[in-house]
């Protein structure tokens, strides 16, 4: 594989092996970003992402970044970010599409860093905002976006993806989008604690959601979320998936913002905040 382009200043932070992140411009570089695809998420030939797409957006303003092992002689990408221009109307700002780490390098800090050097990037072409999507039921996508990273959410979209073949009978593509003021200075914020009005949570012996409560009024307000969501049997999870699409979607019309994920113990909370 041809070596991609300058690797950033310096490597990212890691607890066992380092490594570097570079921007990908060279075609058979973007080839392999379609193998880390793969193996992060499971994706079949359909699903992923080509290179050819990350090579003409490349040229068009669009960043692609990978992190490459930097104790490899000839190494091959372990996770990659994308993103592109985004337009509406007269405000132009940063799309990030995808950011897939290799699950070996799982909580080495490469997701945080790949997104900070996409944040760095993007502010060198004058854009001071960062959009994309992720999972409502993926806990753990919440602490890197809206914790790690400081992000917020303030609209929620159902069925925002058709990765079924079948409409009747797909599991909802839910997703949150994420804005990120890309002109604060960056601050990874420590776990806040469970603390404001319940608007969802589990209900009691059960692994289900118990019922939803649409007409708080608090300026705190939480939601639970599974912290294994895909741990659970696929009827449990789309209780899961109805209850959170009503109590976010609910709140996040009515003005709140999705600003962080507490903890209490083993469970997780979105935090509705309304200034």
């Amino acid at each position: 594989m041809s070596q991609p382009g300058t690797p950033t200043s310096t490597p990212a932070r890691v607890p066992t092996r380092p490594y570097v992140i570079r921007e990908v411009t060279d075609p058979w570089a973007m080839r392999a970003l379609e193998g880390v695809q793969k193996e992060a998420w499971g994706y079949s030939d359909r699903e992923v992402t080509p290179g050819t797409l990350f090579r003409i957006s490349a040229m068009t303003g669009g960043i692609v970044l990978a992190a490459y092992p930097a104790d490899e002689a000839n190494p091959v990408p372990v996770g990659f970010a994308f993103g592109f221009p985004a337009l509406s109307g007269e405000r132009i700002w940063h799309h990030s599409h995808l950011l897939a780490v290799h699950h070996e390098w799982r909580g080495s800090g490469m997701a945080v860093a790949l997104k900070l050097a996409q944040r760095e990037r993007a502010l060198r072409q004058g854009l001071t905002r960062m959009t994309w999507t992720f999972d409502p039921l993926v806990a753990r996508n919440a602490r890197l976006n809206l914790g790690k990273l400081g992000a917020t959410v303030t609209s929620y979209h159902a069925d925002w993806y058709a990765l079924e073949d079948n409409r009747a009978t797909a599991f909802p593509a839910d997703r949150l989008m994420a804005e990120w003021d890309l002109t604060r200075p960056h601050a990874e914020r420590p776990v806040p604690s469970a603390r404001g009005q319940l608007a969802l949570e589990e209900r009691e012996y059960s692994q289900e959601p118990g019922a939803t409560r649409l007409y708080l009024a608090g300026n705190r307000l939480l939601a639970e979320v599974p912290t294994r969501a895909e741990n659970l049997p696929e009827s449990v999870r789309l209780l899961w998936r109805h209850a959170l699409r009503d109590v976010l979607s609910s709140y996040l019309a009515r003005g709140y913002a999705i600003t962080d994920l507490a903890r209490q113990g083993h469970r997780a909370y979105y935090v509705l905040s309304k200034e």
